[in-house]
């Protein structure tokens, strides 16, 4: 068994402004150089990813994602600097947390080496 955690960052009006999907996409376009291709690999349409993008741009001050339209080498989407460094941070802000819930996690569920909550073991078809 293990405890299972996520992080996301909201603004003083409750609004989602960072998260690990927000982080997802953002990674697959640095990676593809493409909003497209990226929403392709995270398995979601076009139009969600670019949400994703609207939404930073509205409740962030800095630009995050560049682009530019058209066909050819110079078309396609890019990151920002500030893109990566609050990618890296929310990466290590995740990392922390998850590793403290983790070794808090054993310390308040694990007594003598043995678990105080149980799971019934229910295998396939009996359910």
């Amino acid at each position: 068994m293990k405890v299972k955690v996520k992080i996301w960052i909201e603004d003083e009006e409750k609004n989602l402004i960072f998260g690990g999907g927000k982080t997802e996409v953002l990674e697959l376009i640095d990676q593809t150089g493409s909003i497209s291709k990226a929403a392709q690999k995270v398995g979601m349409n076009y139009k969600k990813a670019w949400s994703h993008i609207k939404i930073l741009e509205k409740h962030i001050e800095d630009d995050l994602v560049f682009t530019n339209k058209g066909q050819g080498e110079q078309s396609g989407s890019s990151l920002t600097p500030k893109a990566r460094e609050v990618i890296q941070t929310y990466k290590i802000l995740q990392y922390d947390i998850k590793k403290y819930a983790d070794a808090r996690f054993k310390e308040l569920f694990l007594k003598d080496n043995k678990e105080i909550l149980n799971t019934k073991n229910i295998k396939e078809g009996q359910k």
